[in-house]
């Protein structure tokens, strides 16, 4: 149930006019979406609820709830399973998620569905992924993490080539998301594909929005590499990766492939980086694309003066660049910015983390 504060707040705003409600609710509801507020979200779609008619109503139910559980929380149930190892109860009850979505929220003839979560998702969907005119229908839920929950269950019961179409759905929801495209890469290394592995992660830097994704790509070429014996390779991967976010797995690595080479590991100097990186035609550092919608994206809001976005926006900008202009500007507005650093991209402690980590040991 939401908090009744919000509900109360959000109810004042209403006029009575099913038409003016009904927009103001929506709009309110995307707003608590992107600021992450759960209860917020959740007053909204009570209200909303509420003044529909009943066979809308009705009709939304059943959209959007299995065993009169809303599908969010449905997944979370399914979440609580894995982190409680029962996972085959857990891949049962995802794959009923994952039949609902594929069947209620199938692409047609005019318009397809997407789980874009932010308006920055939005942008950059629109410069590299919008392939026609397609009308984009918005998701209500983040379905491409529910359905790499799904392919994580297959993959833990031992059914990864099962995973790697699901996966492939996951993207079509949102091939901004790192999250199905690192699950991916997990299933190519599970099935010796090193060249899948490396391709995968290709794709991946085209969008990888921060730091720690772009370090989890180059940390799994690296694994990648040293499968395939080329350590030299595979520790320059590695060390590139450490540059962008460390990560406590990768010095164990790094010891590991100086035990397979037989002889000490040198650390390769930057411009060795780059051109063992040329070779296997990856680039080094974010792609220009996300960098280029982040910085638009902060223009935009600080024109509209729109500062809590601005600020989000700003941040990501920074941390892909370091720039020191886009700090001054950060400074501006939050002079005690604690952090300018990028944090990683699941809060520990919250739910299991059900995306495979770069080291089967270490959780990241």
């Amino acid at each position: 149930m939401a908090e009744n504060k919000i509900l109360e707040e959000l109810r004042a705003k209403l006029t009575g006019s099913d038409e003016e409600d009904n927009k103001f609710l929506r709009s309110e509801a995307e707003r608590f979406v992107n600021e992450k507020n759960k209860a917020g979200f959740e007053a909204a779609t009570q209200l909303l609820m509420e003044i529909m008619p009943k066979e809308q109503k009705e009709e939304i139910e059943r959209l959007t709830h299995i065993d009169g559980k809303r599908l969010d929380e449905f997944h979370d149930d399914i979440v609580k399973l894995i982190s409680e190892k029962n996972i085959n109860e857990a891949k049962i009850r995802a794959e009923r998620l994952y039949k609902k979505i594929i069947i209620e929220y199938r692409e047609g003839e005019n318009a397809r569905f997407v789980s874009l979560r932010n308006p920055f998702e939005d942008n950059l969907y629109q410069l590299k992924y919008k392939p026609d005119d397609k009308i984009l229908n918005r998701t209500p839920f983040d379905f491409g993490t529910f359905i790499t929950t799904y392919a994580y269950t297959l993959v833990e019961t031992g059914s990864p080539l099962d995973a790697i179409p699901v996966l492939e759905k996951a993207l079509e929801y949102n091939p901004l998301d790192c999250g199905p495209r690192f699950e991916l890469a997990e299933v190519y290394k599970l099935l010796k594909n090193k060249r899948m592995v490396i391709e995968t992660t290709k794709e991946t830097l085209k969008v990888a929005s921060s730091p720690v994704a772009i370090a989890r790509c180059y940390a799994n070429v690296g694994y990648a590499l040293t499968d395939m014996g080329e350590y030299d390779d595979a520790a320059t991967f590695l060390t590139a990766s450490v540059m962008f976010a460390p990560h406590p797995a990768i010095p164990m690595e790094m010891r590991d492939l100086a035990e397979r080479k037989g002889s000490p590991i040198r650390k390769p100097e930057r411009e060795e980086i780059l051109e063992t990186m040329k070779k296997y035609d990856i680039p080094f550092g974010p792609n220009e694309d996300v960098v280029s919608v982040a910085a638009k994206l902060s223009a935009t809001y600080l024109m509209d003066n729109d500062i809590p976005n601005a600020l989000m926006a700003l941040k990501m900008t920074y941390n892909l660049t370091l720039d020191e202009n886009i700090k001054n500007i950060i400074l501006k507005y939050e002079p005690n910015a604690p952090k300018l650093v990028p944090k990683p991209e699941a809060d520990e402690g919250e739910k299991p983390n059900i995306t495979q980590t770069v080291n089967n040991n270490i959780e990241e």
